[in-house]
């Protein structure tokens, strides 16, 4: 059975910053494509952040470039989202999430293309 779980979130002040975890179990990580999602109360799910699978191309949404970086270890099956310069808007409840997708260009279009999906870890940045 595949199962995410996410850690590393928590509370930081504006500029701050964490790195969050996503480890997998019942298969091998780098075989799929990773995503990382927020959520932000009352708002949609957004794309943040993705990982192919076979090539290890990256894609990264407009509000985060720059300032977030994501990097797999396939000998720990972990994936990881080091967030840096951080800022009250990004406030959200993270989740990674496992899927097939070859191309960068569909990361974000859709949850859909995801099969798997962890609880997700909360991340607050505020003063």
């Amino acid at each position: 059975q595949l199962q995410l779980v996410e850690s590393g979130g928590g509370l930081v002040q504006p500029g701050g910053s964490l790195r969050l975890s996503c480890a997998a179990s019942g298969f091998t990580l780098d075989r799929y494509t990773i995503a990382w999602f927020r959520q932000a109360p009352g708002k949609e799910r957004e794309g943040v952040s993705c990982i192919i699978r076979s090539s290890g191309s990256t894609a990264y949404a407009d509000s985060v470039k720059g300032r977030f970086t994501i990097s797999r270890d396939n000998a720990k099956n972990t994936v990881y989202l080091q967030m840096n310069s951080l800022k009250p808007e990004d406030t959200a409840i993270y989740y990674c999430a496992a899927g097939r997708l070859l191309l960068v260009s569909r990361c974000f279009a859709s949850s859909t293309e995801y099969t798997s999906w962890g609880h997700g870890t909360q991340v607050t940045v505020s003063s």
